[in-house]
């Protein structure tokens, strides 16, 4: 017994937990300061902390009231129906409702490269093809209509990212409009928001009236601080809405996610003080790194360092975990997220003496 043919599949590579490198390089992981994932420095909200324990005693039943609320909430705030807000497991659970909706085998989607690998993943997985659009390290990864349109030939799905990963790049609002009158009609634009927090550009969900063939996911995961929940949602036009009945997952979201994600929603606090960080310690990346940089509207600041695996594995070594970009297909890159105002200086300084030590 072997399972199908998964040699057109490649695995996703995650940024390296503190606890692997602690292990590994025998430290204390409190020691470790960890720049790799994109996390929430500040962790997640305390009433999503207090949500957490007082759901513990309640796991024992399926989250159907905690689904419906958090749907309901998340429709009440994007002032949307109830029914065109999909509750996933994650972001990328979003990606794969909406492979199972759209994707016939065959089918082919268009993703970025660089890009998120689950939008290359999802579709093949649901049996479908992959073609990519390029965004240019000589354009500063420029994500325009014509990045897309030179690129598209008919693909049922074509995914952009706003703020981009791992560059930091945008779409403007204009481009987007531009893209979803220009593409066919069968064609759906997933645009995907997960960072989307932390820019001051607006959400694409309220152009949903507008367009039918435009989906937008959001994530739990980063601003929020629910890595570890995976909790997520896509949002969608009212005129297919229902299709979420026929390719949900039972109960996709567990209990404590969904009950937690709600009490971080009312926390604007928190929310708050995890905006301005990021965007603090964006600036002071760029502006202190000893390396080229590019604009993010992320948590996060794309560096071009030379050897990234070697720069990499020696401020890791050094107690600094930053994304090597090489599964990117960025090799001279590494990806650094923003701290807080303790850590990220510290951070800097210790990339910098490696940057130092390579180039002498």
């Amino acid at each position: 017994m072997q399972p199908r043919d998964l040699s057109g599949l490649s695995p996703y590579v995650p940024g390296r937990g503190a606890e692997e490198v602690a292990r590994e390089l025998g430290m204390d992981p409190d020691d470790l300061t960890k720049l790799s994932s994109n996390e929430n420095p500040h962790g997640p909200s305390p009433a999503a902390v207090e949500a957490i324990r007082e759901t513990a005693p309640r796991v024992g039943v399926y989250p159907k009231a905690s689904h419906t609320d958090l749907g309901e909430k998340l429709a009440d705030r994007w002032d949307v129906a109830p029914e065109q807000v999909w509750v996933t497991p994650g972001a990328d659970g979003a990606l794969d409702y909406l492979s199972r909706a759209f994707l016939d085998p065959g089918d082919r989607v268009l993703a970025p490269d660089p890009g998120f690998s689950y939008y290359r993943m999802s579709a093949r997985y649901h049996h479908g093809e992959v073609a990519t659009y390029p965004l240019s390290k000589a354009d500063d990864f420029a994500q325009t209509p014509a990045t897309v349109l030179d690129a598209y030939d008919g693909e049922r799905i074509v995914y952009l990212t706003t703020p981009h990963n791992p560059t930091g790049a945008e779409f403007s609002r204009p481009a987007i409009r531009e893209l979803a009158a220009s593409v066919d009609d069968h064609t759906l634009l997933v645009v995907d928001e997960a960072y989307a927090e932390y820019t001051e550009a607006p959400s694409a969900v309220d152009l949903l009236d507008e367009y039918d063939n435009l989906a937008v996911t959001r994530t739990f995961s980063k601003a929020y601080g629910l890595a570890g929940l995976r909790v997520g949602y896509g949002v969608v036009p009212e005129s297919w809405a229902d299709a979420y009945a026929r390719v949900n997952t039972p109960f996709a979201a567990s209990e404590v996610g969904c009950r937690a994600a709600l009490a971080a929603l009312d926390d604007d606090d928190h929310l708050e003080r995890t905006v301005e960080t990021a965007r603090w310690a964006r600036a002071y990346l760029r502006d202190e790194l000893d390396a080229p940089t590019w604009e993010s509207g992320g948590n996060f600041v794309l560096a071009e360092v030379g050897d990234a695996s070697a720069v990499a594995d020696a401020t890791q070594r050094r107690g600094v975990i930053v994304r090597d970009c090489s599964s990117f297909g960025l090799p001279e890159c590494v990806r650094v997220s923003c701290g807080t105002r303790e850590t990220t200086p510290r951070a800097v300084e210790t990339i910098n003496d490696v940057l130092a030590e390579v180039r002498a």
